[in-house]
């Protein structure tokens, strides 16, 4: 049996179920922006110049969505870029995985900040 009264308890998870922990989604959706663009292969910088992100709420949780408008004759420019494509003449150009080296450090700081949230209010 315990003498405390579960003050500290329930003021946790008061603050946990108001969601503040995810309060700085927006600084994980810009730097993740910021380091797609830098790492996006350049030749005009349109592709590069092209990312955005959502933030997404719902039953399940939380989503950052990053995405790419640069669409050029119907084809999203950094999917080819990333998984290569063909050429019309019949050539293929290999793809260059940028994102995935790109978004690491990105991932780990959205953890790290919600960790930090989590732990220390």
């Amino acid at each position: 049996m315990s003498n405390s009264d579960f003050k500290d308890t329930i003021k946790f998870l008061e603050y946990i179920k108001s969601d503040k922990i995810f309060s700085g989604l927006n600084a994980g959706g810009r730097r993740g922006v910021d380091s797609l663009s830098s790492a996006t292969p350049k030749d005009t910088g349109r592709a590069a110049s092209s990312w955005g992100y959502d933030i997404k709420h719902d039953n399940e949780g939380y989503t950052i969505e990053w995405f790419n408008s640069d669409i050029e004759g119907g084809y999203n420019i950094v999917i080819l870029l990333q998984y290569g494509h063909g050429t019309g003449t019949g050539g293929y150009v290999p793809g260059r995985d940028f994102v995935n080296p790109a978004m690491r450090p990105v991932f780990d700081a959205i953890v790290n900040d919600v960790w930090r949230q989590v732990t220390n209010g």
